[in-house]
């Protein structure tokens, strides 16, 4: 199966020529390149990643190979991909300024998910359950698939694992305010909606982040 990249990578070389202060943010950061990188230029791209060639200050030049994670699913991706990279890049190496939320934003579909996932545990405990604390109609099938995976776990088990995974959650939700969100009214706000709601919150504060660093990289374009 031939890669689908293959056929754009010299028109996405040719266009990358204009912008040589992204490529020599993704030589710096993704190449992990130390020295003056003064010249970077793409010379071929596939799924899978780049490979970008540079120029230091004091006249060495080579090149190096930066990978996708994940790869390339197709080549609407190209763009958004080494948007996002771009950014990445240019923050962690100060030439972006950090992004900053000063507000909350619930998002509209936190409730249906929680409320989903509440009623997904609520089953999985059940079906854990002797037989005849439940229907066996409704929650035979799960019954059944718990005997085929071979083992019986505990609901004292499964509450734990749950409590570490919420707890997982808020700790990401933490990450992110202390980095991007200004003020400690929406920092707390944030917090204690994760505790309530989970990871619906901690998703979208992220997505706000990666729309914000979009949005100063196009600025800069």
């Amino acid at each position: 199966m031939s890669d689908p990249m293959a056929s754009k990578s010299s028109f996405l070389c040719l266009y990358m020529k204009n912008h040589p202060d992204t490529l020599v943010a993704y030589v710096k950061y993704f190449g992990k390149v130390a020295g003056n990188v003064v010249t970077a230029d793409m010379k071929s791209i596939d799924s899978k990643g780049m490979t970008l060639s540079y120029g230091l200050k004091n006249g060495e030049a080579s090149s190096v190979r930066v990978k996708f994670d994940p790869p390339l699913a197709s080549y609407d991706e190209v763009k958004p991909r080494l948007l996002a990279m771009k950014a990445d890049a240019q923050e962690a190496l100060g030439m972006l300024q950090t992004p900053v939320i000063m507000t909350f934003r619930l998002p509209l579909t936190s409730i249906l998910l929680t409320y989903s996932t509440l009623g997904a545990i609520y089953v999985a405990i059940l079906a854990l359950l002797p037989a005849n604390t439940a229907n066996t109609m409704i929650f035979g099938p799960a019954r059944a698939l718990i005997r085929q995976l071979g083992f019986q776990p505990s609901v004292k088990g499964l509450i734990q694992g749950l409590l570490v995974i919420h707890a997982l959650e808020n700790l990401c939700t933490l990450y992110l305010c202390r980095r991007y969100v200004k003020g400690a009214s929406v920092a707390v706000t944030y917090v204690a909606a994760t505790v309530v709601t989970g990871f619906p919150i901690w998703v979208d504060l992220r997505k706000r982040v990666q729309e914000k660093r979009i949005e100063s990289v196009m600025k800069a374009e």
